[in-house]
C-alpha cells in the first residue's frame, strides 16, 4: 500500500461528503476500501435517505460500523425503479462478491429431464445448463441422483430409449436395455411409432403430474391383450403397472395442495446459516439441496433470505410459489422482481398452518440438522488443519490448500489438476484443470508435466493478484510425488519469486501401500507419519480427490478424442449435417473418399456446402 493510500480519509465523514451529490432517484451503491476493493453493495428506493444513514456517527451494529470504518469512497448508479435496483444489486453482489454482504457461495446449475422433440422416437435424457436442444423439460431436480432415480423409473414403467441418435441410427439388435426391460428397442422395429408415441405422452403426463388415467389405460390394454391370447405383450403390461404401482408408492411424501413450488426454510446459529431448498414440481417432490451463505454475526433472518432469493434465483426461472420460513425484507418488490423476469406472478408465501406450514417446518428441520453437521464437520477441519501446520512446521494454519496431480496414459491425453481445501473442506468451485500443451515434452514426462502445470497456475496469480490479497495464493502446495517433483515445482517458484509459500511432495512408500506415505520437503529429510495420525488420513484424502479430479478430467478428454472425427474440422458441418453424413455413408472415411454428387444426394447438404467438404477433404489427401 502507498503512503498515499494510507493517508485515505475513511469513515461516516467520507461518507457525508457524498451527501450533495446524490438525489433520492431508486437506485444501487457501492462502498469502497482505499484500495477501492467493494466493500458493500446496497439498493435503494432513496439513495440519498440510505446512505444519509451510513452518514451518523452512531447507532449502527458492530458489522456496519465496521464496513462504514473502513470506507473511503462510493459509487453510485441510479436506475428507473427499486425493482431494477434490487436485480442490478443481486447481479453485482454475484459478480463482486463483498466483504460485508450475505453471499451464496454454491451456485452450480441444477439437472432437468429432456424429452426430445426430433426425432420419430424421441429420447428422454438428463440435461444440465442452457435449454437450447429442442424439446420438454422437466424440472429441476435437487441432484444427479435425484434425475437418476427418475429417469429409472420412467424406462421401467414406459420403456422410452436414452440411447443417443448416432448410436440409435447404427443398432442392428436390441441393446441391454431391452433385455432387461428398460427399453420397448425402437432401433430394430420392436415396437411402431404409434405405440412408442403414446409412451412418450405417458411418460410426460407422468412428469407434470398428471398420473391418473395411465395406470387404468395400461390395464385395459393388459385385459385385451389376454383375450386375443397375446400373452406376452399382457405381462409386459403387467410389469409396466407394476413398475408404476411401486413408483406411486414410493412418491407418498408428495404434497398433495402444492403443484409447483420451492419450500425455502432458513436455521441460523452461531453467525453461520443454511438455507433448505425442496422443489416441488407437478405435485412431486423432485428433492432438495442445502446451501451455507456467508452471514456475519449480526445479520438477520429477513436480511439473509432475501439476498438469498434475490442471488439464487438470478439465473433460474422461480416457479409460481416460494413457500419461505421467514418473512423478508421487501416481500413485494422481490415478487415484481421475479416476475418481471419470466412474464408470470410470482407469490412468496409465509405460512402459519396447514400443508404448507408443515412443508416448511421439514425444510427447518432439514436445515438445522444440516447446519449441526456442517459446524461440527468444520471444528474437525479446523484440527486437522491445525495438525497439519504442526506436523510440517508450517509458519501458519493453512487457510487454502492447493493439491496437484496429472493423469496420461503413456503420455496421451495428458492433463494436470488442481483440487482446493480448506476451512469448509474441499473447495469445489475452485478446482481447475489444465491441457498439457507442451509440445517438447517427451510422452509420459511428469516433471516436465507438473512444472508446465505450476508454470502456468503462478503466472495468472501473479498476473490477477500480484499483492496476494484476494485470498486466492494457497498457503500450502501438496504434490503428487517425491523429491523429483518437489524439485522440479521448487524451479519453478524460484523463477516466480514465491519461494515463501511451502511446499510438500506426497510419495507412496514402500510396496506403494496407502499408509506408508513418505514426505519430501526442500532442504529437510523424508519424514513418514504414523499409521493412525488423524493428519495422515485427511492427507490421503487431499491427495485421492486430485487425483480422482485428474482421472475424471483424462477420460473426458480421451471420450472427447475418441468421438471426434475429420468432419469435426469442416467449415459448415455442425452435429445434424455430420449425423446426416455419417448415416448416409457410414463412416467419415467414406465421405472423404466420395465424390462431389454423391455429396450432394445426402439430405440437407446443400451444392455449396458439398464443394467445401469435398475441397477440403481433396486438399487433406
Amino acid at each position: 500500500m502507498s503512503d498515499a493510500e494510507k493517508t485515505l480519509p475513511t469513515g461516516f465523514s467520507v461518507i457525508q461528503g457524498y451527501l450533495n451529490t446524490i438525489d433520492s432517484s431508486p437506485g444501487v451503491y457501492r462502498m469502497l476500501d482505499s484500495e477501492s476493493r467493494v466493500l458493500y453493495v446496497g439498493k435503494a428506493r432513496n439513495l440519498r435517505a440510505r446512505v444519509s444513514n451510513y452518514a451518523r456517527p452512531s447507532g449502527h451494529s458492530a458489522r456496519i460500523a465496521r464496513m462504514i470504518d473502513n470506507t473511503a469512497s462510493m459509487m453510485f448508479l441510479t436506475t428507473k425503479t427499486e425493482t431494477e435496483a434490487l436485480l442490478l444489486e443481486q447481479n453485482l453482489i454475484k459478480q463482486l462478491k463483498p466483504k460485508f454482504n450475505v453471499l451464496l457461495r454454491d451456485d452450480k446449475s441444477f439437472p432437468n429431464i429432456l424429452v426430445t422433440d426430433k426425432h420419430d422416437y424421441p429420447q428422454i435424457k438428463k440435461h444440465r445448463g442452457a435449454k437450447k436442444e429442442k424439446g420438454a423439460y422437466y424440472g429441476p431436480f435437487a441432484s444427479a441422483g435425484a434425475v437418476n432415480r427418475t429417469l429409472n423409473q420412467l424406462q421401467r414403467v414406459f420403456l422410452l430409449r436414452d440411447c443417443s441418435n448416432s448410436q440409435f441410427e447404427t443398432r442392428t439388435r436390441p441393446c441391454l436395455q431391452y433385455q432387461i426391460k428398460r427399453c420397448s428397442a425402437p432401433c430394430v422395429g420392436k415396437i411402431s411409432a404409434e405405440d412408442y408415441a403414446q409412451s412418450v405422452r405417458d411418460a410426460q403426463k407422468f412428469l407434470s403430474g398428471k398420473t391418473t388415467g395411465i395406470q387404468t389405460r395400461l390395464a385395459s390394454e393388459m385385459a385385451a391383450a389376454s383375450e386375443e391370447m397375446e400373452f406376452e405383450r399382457a405381462a409386459a403390461l403387467r410389469d409396466r403397472i407394476k413398475a408404476l404401482t411401486q413408483v406411486q408408492t414410493t412418491q407418498g411424501i408428495n404434497p398433495r395442495g402444492v403443484s409447483e413450488a420451492d419450500i425455502i426454510g432458513l436455521h441460523m446459529a452461531d453467525g453461520q446459516a443454511c438455507v433448505q431448498v425442496f422443489f416441488i414440481r407437478s405435485g412431486q417432490n423432485w428433492g432438495n439441496h442445502d446451501y451455507y451463505p456467508r452471514v456475519g454475526d449480526d445479520v438477520d433472518a429477513a436480511e439473509v433470505l432475501e439476498a438469498f432469493i434475490g442471488q439464487f434465483y438470478d439465473q433460474r426461472d422461480p416457479p409460481r410459489q416460494l413457500i419461505l420460513s421467514h418473512e423478508i425484507e421487501n416481500p413485494d418488490l422481490m415478487a415484481e422482481a421475479l416476475a418481471s423476469k419470466i412474464n408470470r406472478k410470482v407469490e412468496l408465501l409465509v405460512p402459519q398452518r396447514g400443508e404448507k406450514a408443515e412443508l416448511v417446518d421439514g425444510a427447518l428441520r432439514n436445515a438445522r440438522e444440516s447446519l449441526a453437521r456442517k459446524m461440527a464437520e468444520s471444528a474437525t477441519q479446523t484440527k486437522l488443519l491445525k495438525g497439519l501446520a504442526e506436523a510440517f512446521d508450517l509458519p501458519k494454519v493453512p487457510e487454502r490448500i492447493e493439491i496437484y496431480d496429472n493423469s496420461h496414459i503413456q503420455g496421451a491425453f495428458a492433463v494436470g489438476a488442481m483440487v482446493v481445501a480448506g476451512q469448509e473442506g474441499m473447495i469445489k468451485n475452485q478446482y481447475r484443470k489444465f491441457n498439457i500443451r507442451g509440445e517438447e515434452l517427451t510422452p509420459g514426462d511428469d516433471f516436465g508435466m507438473m512444472k508446465e502445470v505450476l508454470t502456468r497456475r503462478f503466472k495468472r496469480l501473479i498476473k490477477e493478484d500480484p499483492d496476494r490479497k484476494e485470498g486466492h495464493w494457497p498457503d500450502l502446495l501438496l504434490i503428487d510425488g517425491g523429491a523429483g517433483q518437489v524439485s522440479a515445482v521448487r524451479e519453478i517458484m524460484r523463477d516466480y519469486g514465491v519461494e515463501d509459500i511451502p511446499m510438500v511432495g506426497v510419495a507412496k512408500g514402500e510396496d506403494r501401500d496407502a499408509g506408508k506415505e513418505e514426505f519430501y520437503r526442500t532442504g529437510k529429510p523424508v519424514m513418514a507419519l504414523r499409521h493412525n495420525d488423524p493428519v495422515l488420513y485427511f492427507i490421503q484424502r487431499m491427495r485421492d480427490e486430485a487425483h480422482r479430479f485428474a482421472i475424471g478430467t483424462h477420460r473426458a478428454k480421451r471420450a472427447k478424442s475418441v468421438g471426434a472425427t475429420p468432419l469435426d474440422d469442416v467449415p459448415g458441418v455442425g452435429a445434424s449435417r455430420k449425423r446426416a453424413l455419417l448415416a448416409h455413408f457410414g463412416s467419415a472415411k467414406a465421405v472423404a473418399r466420395a465424390n462431389l454428387q454423391d455429396l450432394k444426394a445426402v439430405e440437407g447438404v446443400s451444392d455449396a456446402l458439398a464443394d467445401t467438404i469435398y475441397a477440403f477433404f481433396h486438399e487433406k489427401g
